[in-house]
């Protein structure tokens, strides 16, 4: 009697438990629909064989196929033929055959299967799983996914359909209308359409632009980017954009770097560097700060290096004039400027600016001055905010200093205002020209040649044979040549109105032996290509005014003599 109470017992438990199990719809896998139903207990056991217009339901999702194999004990079923998932109004599941257990929500998909999310995007690959409980497909055979704008494709992936997002490893390739992108391991939003890049990348838009980074992302849609770990952007007209941080937008041409950043141009020769820069690819211009330093390379032996609180360069088109023949005889020809939609690439210049703190080096010239303005075109930099020009043992200052290069060397210079050209001979003697404007001849790296228009001055210091002063010349004249040979002045022609006197060393006085321009600036000269980033004083400039006042007394002076 007791045992058949407890067999009783247990009866009830196991059909609680099975009511229990059934009214957690969640779990249990209904057969809807279904034209045949058989069972081969020898080869199937505990599988009922289904055939024809099948249909099954597990919580919101439908499965159609052909033909199916049923464990209802098991809660699980295997598909075949024409399979199609619905889950709700978002996501559909194509494939020939289907996987799918009910207690795990695991569905496999096997052979031509196809994931449809919002109608929008399309995962193609010949194995998925798909895991309906933490709403997660991937596929690890390869694969690819489609969405409105690009299409991705990988060995492995993974999607969540939740939040719209990819995840690609190994031979990630995006293709869109206007670049490729290939990586090892991306990142993806088919929503937002944004790349996160994890891995070493490249971005090749065809004939235009290629992006290599490794860590940042990319907008497809809108061509905006983060690019971070020292990012590159190459374009094929020879501009390169480097940094640590860059915010670029392909779409507009806009490139923004925080960070070590390094803009070339082998164009025109010309590499930008600092911690703060844009550029602008439209019209080729961009500027750079904090530790801005640009160096240019024209001639392979001549290295030019300039640094500025700021440094700006642009590319400036021009109207290039050609020949136009008319009815084929020269005579008839007319010179003719094209219209403007017909300039060419080549019908640029590189323009320069930089401004406050300017520090130049090159081999055979170095400089500081307040601020440069450099015209490719002409070759011609003018210095301007109390400039100071070195070259070998010589000093050349001025209020303008206009530097014209040729072949890639300094050419001459030329100062306009207060100049003033100095030679130290020892500690206290200097030899010293002055006048309204000077132009200094540069041969080879050295001064050949000084021309002084206007006003000119002169303090030398004549030597005996052994080398001892004689005294300190000094001379007024509207006009100096001077010339040098192996950096020591060879001879000087003065214009027939000249006057002059020999002072004795021991009878000169500080105001005998120095110009009222005269001023020694060699602790500001930079000595190396690093010494353009030192701060020193700037030493104190005679007062302009004075200046000019002297020179105007002394042009009186020659006009009262002539008469």
């Amino acid at each position: 009697m007791k045992l058949s109470k407890y067999i009783l017992l247990i009866a009830l438990l196991m059909i609680g438990t099975r009511i229990w199990a059934q009214n957690d719809t969640t779990q249990i896998v209904y057969l809807e629909h279904s034209e045949t139903l058989s069972f081969d207990e020898q080869r199937l056991p505990d599988a009922q064989i289904l055939r024809g217009n099948v249909c099954f339901r597990h919580d919101s999702a439908l499965m159609f196929c052909d033909s199916a194999y049923f464990y209802d004990k098991q809660n699980s079923l295997h598909a075949f033929g024409h399979v199609h998932l619905i889950q709700g109004d978002s996501i559909e599941g194509f494939g020939d055959r289907l996987y799918y257990n009910g207690n795990t929500k695991m569905a496999k998909f096997r052979k031509r299967v196809k994931l449809i999310h919002n109608k929008e995007t399309t995962l193609l690959t010949d194995s998925m799983n798909y895991d309906r409980a933490q709403n997660i497909a991937y596929y690890f055979s390869g694969g690819t996914i489609k969405d409105t704008i690009n299409t991705l494709t990988s060995n492995w992936g993974q999607y969540t359909p939740k939040n719209n997002q990819a995840l690609f490893s190994n031979s990630v390739e995006l293709v869109h209308p206007k670049f490729v992108l290939t990586c090892d391991t991306l990142c993806y939003n088919t929503k937002t359409y944004q790349a996160d890049l994890v891995s070493p990348t490249k971005i090749v838009y065809e004939y235009e632009t290629t992006i290599l980074s490794s860590n940042g992302w990319y907008n497809t849609e809108t061509e905006q980017s983060m690019l971070l770990n020292r990012s590159l952007i190459i374009h094929t007209d020879g501009m390169t954009l480097t940094g640590d941080t860059i915010y670029y937008d392909k779409a507009v041409g806009y490139g923004k770097v925080l960070g070590n950043m390094e803009s070339v141009d082998s164009t025109n020769h010309v590499t930008l560097y600092g911690n703060k820069g844009e550029v602008w690819e439209e019209d080729k211009h961009g500027y750079v700060t904090d530790s801005a330093m640009l160096v240019e390379w024209s001639d392979s032996t001549m290295y030019s290096y300039i640094h500025a609180d700021t440094l700006f360069t642009d590319q400036i088109p021009y109207q290039q004039c050609k020949l136009i023949p008319k009815d084929s005889i020269l005579i008839d020809s007319i010179w003719q400027y094209p219209a403007p939609d017909t300039i060419w690439l080549d019908t640029t210049y590189m323009q320069m600016r930089a401004h406050y703190n300017v520090r130049i080096y090159r081999e055979d010239i170095q400089c500081v001055c307040d601020s440069v303005h450099y015209h490719g075109r002409d070759s011609i930099a003018t210095l301007c905010g109390d400039p100071v020009c070195w070259n070998g043992s010589n000093q050349v200052s001025s209020d303008t200093i206009r530097i014209y290069i040729k072949n890639g060397s300094v050419d001459y210079l030329h100062g306009v205002g207060n100049a003033t050209a100095i030679k130290q001979e020892s500690d206290r003697e200097f030899d010293q020209l002055a006048g309204k404007e000077m132009i200094a001849y540069v041969r080879d790296g050295d001064v050949y040649l000084v021309d002084v228009i206007g006003n000119a001055e002169t303090v030398f210091y004549p030597r005996e044979d052994d080398g001892s002063y004689i005294g300190v010349n000094k001379t007024q004249s509207s006009f100096v040549k001077l010339y040098l040979e192996d950096r020591q002045i060879h001879h000087i022609l003065f214009t027939t109105s000249t006057t002059g006197v020999m002072i004795p060393m021991d009878q000169a006085t500080d105001e005998d032996k120095f110009l009222v321009t005269f001023f020694w600036a060699e602790q500001e000269r930079p000595r190396k290509p690093g010494d353009i980033f030192l701060n020193p004083v700037r030493t104190p400039r005679p007062d302009a005014a004075t200046a000019s006042a002297s020179a105007d007394d002394e042009e009186e002076d020659e006009k009262d003599d002539e008469e």
